[in-house]
């Protein structure tokens, strides 16, 4: 078997294992989610969501540093070089426990004086609100910890491991569910409390996982001051692409709850939890194909990682598409049968949210690719440049009296420019050509996709809202869909795979039967 086809192969099934954890968790989370909300209150609902945003803005930090020791640890792999695995390994924890010690600090006086002064928080909630905040810093400084961990799992393509200790994650959440119904104290203060609990739980697992099964993630207390301005210098410019990221979903929700009040960051909050359930499914892939990526640039493998990026950027549109289409003509339905009590302005920013995602998914494969040469200034440089423009230009339009749907408007806008400048440092980065991309991918989803709309269009506009046209519509629209894709939107090499592995599969029941 080629090199090719093995790594072909394991992005297969580490793609299906982690679909089967994505279908349990999909169904947790949002059973869980519609458990919170009725449980909270739309208005605490909402507080969590954005006083949990105040936090998230230092995912900026955090993400700039997990996608720089993501980066290394898979280069590295790549390479074959363990003892310099160990040295990345130690060095990026203690950057996160540098990182960590001075969230906290920051999070508590900066993050208190925010909540306290500006934000629209109803007074007799201020309380809880600012138990959230200090249970919401803890529970990222945890989690900030167990990058490193994360990093390895994934890197080493351990996808096992990553889908047992994410199903375990939301079992204790759904255990947490349960005692946010039955408990006597404040319900929003209680549930801050115990998702800090399931952090440790789950970083603790990850620990002892790691530790048992990759002989790099032993920390040894090391200062390299070659290694730490590499990464320091990789992470920095992350920080900049990331804290352009920060505005334009933190930050708008920020000036959502400051023009229109807590209950559109309900509204907002619920359609990120649909939108979010969604993308698992492509972040599942994503996740099994980043490390080959990689792996290909380090090897100097780049017809290969060329082939992937094309691929992966196709697939992952298609996987989207497949459960975006269903959900965007019943979003009102599927909301109502899960909420029962459906935010205001929660359907059009379900819908919205969904549009914006499948453009954006379209550049993943070539953020990893561009992120495995290193020299990801101009790309930083560029891509924050253009994606700012989100923040300002929501601002300017709540400031003019339009309505808070066209934030979204301008997300999709200036994240379709973002894709066309990604293309354009690819070239300059990769020497790869953006004709290929505008050929293998943009064409194939403008064909396939106004086909797909056909069936659940007809179904939506002849049929009265109800359960079995919900059943009816996604049902059809799943399968129209694959036979449209594979149809009009796979290469000929693509279809003979599928027909290969298919006939292999059947072949296998049938021997298995005998």
């Amino acid at each position: 078997m080629s090199n090719t086809d093995s790594n072909n192969k394991r992005i297969a099934r580490n793609t299906l294992l982690l679909y089967f954890r994505t279908l349990l968790i999909m169904a947790i989370t949002l059973y869980t989610s519609r458990v919170i909300l009725n449980a909270l209150g739309v208005e605490d609902y909402g507080i969590y969501n954005v006083v949990g945003g105040v936090v998230a803005m230092f995912s900026l930090l955090s993400g700039s540093l997990s996608n720089a020791i993501s980066r290394f640890i898979t280069f590295e792999l790549g390479r074959g070089d363990k003892t310099r695995l160990n040295k990345i390994f130690s060095t990026s924890i203690n950057i996160q426990l540098g990182l960590s010690a001075l969230i906290i600090l920051f999070g508590v006086f900066a993050g208190g004086w925010f909540l306290n002064t500006h934000m629209n928080i109803p007074s007799d909630r201020l309380v809880a609100a600012n138990w959230v905040l200090y249970c919401s810093l803890l529970m990222f400084c945890i989690n900030l910890i167990s990058l490193p961990y994360n990093a390895c799992i994934i890197a080493h393509e351990r996808m096992t491991a990553f889908a047992y200790v994410s199903i375990l994650d939301a079992i204790l959440r759904l255990f947490v569910c349960y005692l946010i119904i039955i408990s006597p104290f404040d319900k929003l203060i209680s549930y801050a409390v115990l998702l800090v609990i399931v952090a440790l739980i789950i970083r603790s697992v990850y620990s002892i996982y790691c530790n048992k099964h990759f002989e790099e993630c032993h920390y040894h207390l090391i200062y390299d001051r070659s290694l730490l301005k590499q990464m320091g210098s990789f992470a920095g410019w992350q920080f900049l692409t990331n804290s352009c990221w920060m505005f334009n979903t933190q930050g708008v929700n920020i000036l959502i709850n400051l023009f229109f009040g807590v209950t559109l960051n309900a509204a907002r909050g619920v359609a990120n939890q649909v939108d979010a359930a969604i993308q698992q499914f492509v972040n599942n892939f994503m996740t099994a194909v980043n490390p080959q990526i990689t792996k290909c640039y380090a090897s100097g493998d780049l017809e290969n990682m060329f082939t992937l990026i094309c691929r992966g950027a196709k697939f992952s549109y298609f996987l989207l598409l497949l459960f975006a289409i269903p959900v965007i003509f019943e979003s009102e339905y599927i909301l109502t049968l899960w909420l029962k009590n459906v935010p205001d302005h929660a359907v059009i920013f379900l819908r919205l949210t969904i549009i914006g995602s499948m453009i954006n998914m379209l550049g993943g494969t070539g953020l990893t690719a561009c992120m495995a040469t290193g020299q990801i200034k101009q790309y930083a440089i560029w891509i924050s440049s253009v994606g700012i423009l989100v923040f300002p230009l929501s601002w300017i339009t709540f400031k003019c009296g339009l309505p808070v749907e066209s934030t979204y408007i301008i997300f999709i806008i200036i994240y379709t420019a973002v894709e066309i400048v990604r293309l354009k440092i690819m070239k300059n980065l990769l020497h790869f050509s953006p004709m290929i991309f505008f050929n293998k991918v943009i064409i194939k989803i403008c064909i396939v996709t106004p086909f797909t709309l056909i069936i659940p269009f007809v179904l939506v506009y002849f049929m009265p809202e109800s359960f079995e046209r919900l059943c009816l519509t996604t049902i059809l629209s799943l399968a129209f869909s694959c036979i449209i894709i594979y149809t009009l939107g796979l290469s000929d090499d693509e279809k003979k795979a599928i027909e290969r592995k298919t006939h292999n599969f059947i072949k296998k029941i049938q021997n298995n039967k005998k």
